[in-house]
């Protein structure tokens, strides 16, 4: 994932916390900031020493940036996101993460439906 999609300065963290709105799950909270006039989405991740060591924190948040990559032309491109990882986190895999992001992301309403998902819906209705 480029810099230029990734929050840094702890002033923008702050920022996202205090003007933004809040889901989450079991595994994430998300805080979703709207900024008008961006041109792409940025994320922020926290994941605190709680959650394991370097090697444990470093894979989910590696996991993360990946399920943000995949979800690139669906996440809305005029947003921040802050992505706190919760302690059930640790234990999981990358399909795990990734079903889990995209149903706290569904809840933020920050993830547009895909054709490709409508087609294949549509395909199960003819085949009933």
């Amino acid at each position: 994932m480029k810099k230029a999609f990734r929050i840094k300065e702890n002033a923008e963290f702050q920022t996202v916390f205090k003007k933004g709105r809040s889901v989450a799950n079991r595994q994430f909270v998300i805080y979703i900031l709207e900024k008008e006039g961006q041109v792409h989405f940025r994320i922020g991740l926290s994941v605190s020493k709680k959650i394991g060591n370097a090697v444990t924190r470093n894979r989910i948040k590696r996991y993360i940036r990946q399920v943000f990559h995949e979800f690139e032309e669906q996440v809305s491109p005029n947003k921040d996101f802050v992505i706190i990882a919760r302690k059930p986190a640790a234990e999981m895999d990358y399909h795990s993460v990734k079903k889990s992001l995209e149903h706290v992301l569904r809840l933020g309403k920050s993830l547009k439906k895909t054709k490709h998902a409508k087609n294949k819906h549509d395909f199960n209705q003819q085949g009933q």
